[in-house]
């Protein structure tokens, strides 16, 4: 069972029902964290801000691409503060850390207080990307867990289980697979991360699984690596 751990929410992930938010979704994962918290699993979130804006398109669209970063950033804030409130309405003691400054809304990230705030049982939800653009959030993902230690990264997805040679919603063929190393991501081209985030993992040798977090308990399954998806790792 992985001890310290970095969650990877999508934006899309939080939202359903045309709503950026869905209060059933966030309820039910702030009732699943905490049966985590309990266990004495150190936890830490990314989450994205897809729901609200994505730089890239932004940026397809004409506009400034780091203007559009900039406005992702804000978009992955307000949903770090809407799982925050989800978890401590479910009585999760948490902290809010962001990487552009915004003193009335969370702390700055410093890794030694995120890390302090780990030890001490809180969840910490990372808010704002790297604080850069041009840096998606799972090379946020990356990038902290490298920082805080973490065992392993759990890359929540969205109605999908695990890492496919082509796109499971398109190619009803599509080969799912149960385990790589992270060279065989890179070289086949899989889409699971960018290859910058990719690259992090591996050099620090830190596990990603790949799984479906619409189904309950897989997030528990995950972190004590019996759940179906896909286990990347950088060596056996």
């Amino acid at each position: 069972m992985y001890k310290r751990v970095l969650l990877k929410l999508s934006g899309e992930a939080l939202s359903g029902n045309g709503q950026a938010f869905d209060p059933e979704v966030l309820a039910g994962l702030a009732k699943e964290l905490k049966e985590i918290q309990q266990k004495g699993v150190e936890l830490a979130i990314v989450v994205g801000g897809g729901n609200f804006i994505r730089g890239k398109m932004l940026a397809q669209m004409g506009m400034n691409r780091a203007q559009g970063d900039y406005m992702g950033m804000l978009g992955t804030v307000i949903n770090a503060l809407a799982v925050q409130n989800a978890l401590e309405n479910a009585g999760v003691d948490t902290r809010v850390q962001t990487a552009v400054h915004m003193q009335e809304v969370a702390e700055p990230f410093i890794l030694r207080r995120a890390i302090r705030h780990l030890e001490k049982g809180r969840v910490v939800i990372f808010g704002a990307g790297t604080g850069s653009p041009y840096f998606s959030t799972d090379t946020t993902a990356a990038l902290r867990a490298s920082e805080i230690g973490a065992d392993v990264i759990l890359m929540a997805k969205n109605g999908v289980d695990g890492v496919y040679d082509s796109d499971p919603k398109k190619n009803p063929n599509a080969k799912k697979f149960n385990s790589l190393y992270y060279m065989d991501v890179l070289n086949k081209g899989l889409q699971v991360m960018d290859s910058t985030a990719i690259s992090m993992c591996m050099d620090n040798d830190i596990d990603l699984i790949v799984f479906n977090m619409n189904e309950r308990g897989n997030i528990l399954k995950a972190i004590q690596q019996t759940v179906d998806g896909t286990l990347i790792t950088k060596k056996k």
